[in-house]
């Protein structure tokens, strides 16, 4: 059965199949030896039977017509020269019934011996089992010689020996006790080469395990020892020659990652500065357009705009790139939460526009930045892409602070569903040109993962996007601390615009 099977290891399998075949040739081996040696003894002895009876019957006439007397004492003669261990011998003739033994018939003499006997010149031998023992018997007609023509007739009388071979039975039960004892023994030795075998079968097994849990732990550069010239020997040169490959390119994949967050961060920071100038420049712009001629007041305005969403892009590509290159780290304290959440609404105005359910008393360890720039963006999102009213609501359990944002729009298709919190992923194509960088519910996730914490986003019931956002009140373990290497071109976090664009 599959399951009797997965039960067992290969080890326990290797093992059971090779004394199993030991144990099939044994038993073969010891089947045949016995029924050859079996045969040698029973012929020996049968062959010796027969010809030294058949010696004595050429060699006794009987003197016709018959005394019964004088023949019982011709059948001790005959019988104490048997050979090779001691007959009974019955004679028949007609009606008269005499033996060397106590009684004149034998029960193990058959039919059909009797009718060979009677039949054949140079009569006949059957081996009889009876009563669990065995006998030779033996049949042969007494000649008597014809003075007139020179040869020997009939005489009508059949001699009869019966040999009971109970040496052949001690000697052959001495055979079978053998094998059978010699059979545990045998195995016993052969459990010796069957664990050496298996271990040498499953070592470079053992190994490849080792190597492939290895590699799937990180460690590429795992290689597996090359022993001869066999199957497996095969197989670890393939196993190092496909890590060597894999090795390689996730090295290549990797330095392609640190080239791409470098150039991001690099080019990000670079843009800073004349961003700073430019936002400076638009806000004076935008002062004065009221006094310019329209279509050059249009151009201020559509410039100025422009410039405000490419500078919140830099800010988030950086945050981003600090988040890739793992330096991003949590200065928390404790705050309380509904108080945070309000900080956020009033800061952006959105006091009015927003339902805000925040049950008091409800105090957690966190980042109150960061935790601001999920509540902001997730806010902003649905402000933007959703419809009002936007309800904000926070709730508890034994371990986690949750946060629910809720609009009234369409909400999400799908399609867009798993793809929500993905990089410049917007699930309009008509939204390309939005105020959003497509980066906001990026930042959001890993914020919130850097808090230990997780986010969801899905249909509420009645209509319209949710987002869930769960907080341990125990904080990440890594609180407080950077989360890895520092990485050129990332700058300390909190420097930049606050975050309040989204999309969904």
């Amino acid at each position: 059965m599959p399951g009797a099977a997965a039960a067992f290891g290969v080890r326990p399998r290797l093992v059971l199949a090779f004394l199993l075949v030991a144990a099939v040739s044994a038993v073969t081996t010891a089947a045949l030896t016995y029924r050859e040696a079996r045969n040698a003894v029973l012929e020996r002895a049968q062959d010796t039977a027969v010809a030294s009876f058949r010696e004595e019957a050429e060699r006794f006439v009987p003197s016709l017509p018959l005394d019964p007397k004088s023949l019982r004492w011709d059948l001790y003669d005959i019988a104490a020269r048997s050979q090779p261990h001691p007959w009974i011998v019955f004679a028949e003739y007609g009606s008269v019934r005499v033996s060397s033994g106590d009684r004149p018939v034998s029960g193990v003499l058959t039919a059909e011996l009797r009718r060979s006997a009677h039949t054949s010149p140079h009569g006949s031998f059957q081996r009889v089992v009876k009563d669990g023992r065995a006998y030779l018997t033996i049949g042969m007609p007494a000649m008597t010689r014809v003075v007139a023509g020179g040869g020997a007739v009939p005489s009508g009388l059949v001699l009869y020996a019966v040999m009971p071979m109970t040496n052949e039975e001690a000697d052959i039960d001495a055979l079978v006790t053998a094998a059978r004892d010699g059979a545990l023994p045998g195995l016993a030795v052969a459990l010796v080469p069957a664990l050496f075998a298996a271990r040498s079968v499953l070592r470079p097994v053992r190994e490849l395990r080792r190597a492939a849990q290895s590699m799937g732990g990180g460690q590429l550069d795992t290689r597996i020892p090359v022993r001869g010239r066999d199957e497996m020997a095969g197989l670890a040169r393939t196993f190092n020659d496909s890590a060597a490959r894999l090795e390689h390119s996730v090295r290549e994949l990797r330095d392609a990652g640190v080239r791409a967050r470098r150039f991001a961060s690099d080019v990000s920071h670079e843009l800073r500065t004349p961003l700073a100038g430019m936002l400076a420049v638009t806000d004076v712009l935008d002062e004065d357009a009221g006094t310019l001629d329209p279509d050059t007041a249009r151009a201020v305005r559509l410039i100025s705009a422009e410039t405000g969403k490419l500078a919140t892009l830099v800010e988030d590509l950086m945050e981003m790139s600090r988040f890739d290159a793992r330096v991003a780290e949590l200065t928390t304290d404790e705050v309380d939460a509904a108080e945070a959440v309000r900080r956020t609404l009033s800061g952006r105005q959105w006091h009015d526009r927003v339902d805000a359910e925040l049950p008091e008393g409800i105090r957690i360890r966190l980042d109150p930045r960061r935790f601001d720039v999920i509540v902001a963006n997730l806010v902003g999102n649905a402000l933007r892409h959703g419809a009002e009213p936007v309800t904000v609501r926070l709730s508890s359990r034994a371990d986690a602070l949750i946060t629910e944002v809720r609009d009234r729009g369409p909400g999400i298709t799908a399609a867009a569903l798993p793809h929500i919190f993905d990089r410049f992923y917007k699930a309009d194509a008509a939204r390309s040109r939005s105020s959003g960088s497509g980066l906001g519910l990026a930042i959001t996730q890993e914020n919130v993962r850097l808090h230990g914490g997780t986010v969801r986003a899905r249909n509420a019931p009645g209509g319209g996007a949710l987002f869930t956002v769960e907080l341990p009140f125990d904080g990440p373990a890594s609180a407080g601390a950077p989360d890895g290497p520092a990485a050129a071109g990332g700058g300390a976090p909190g420097d930049g615009l606050d975050r309040t664009e989204a999309t969904a």
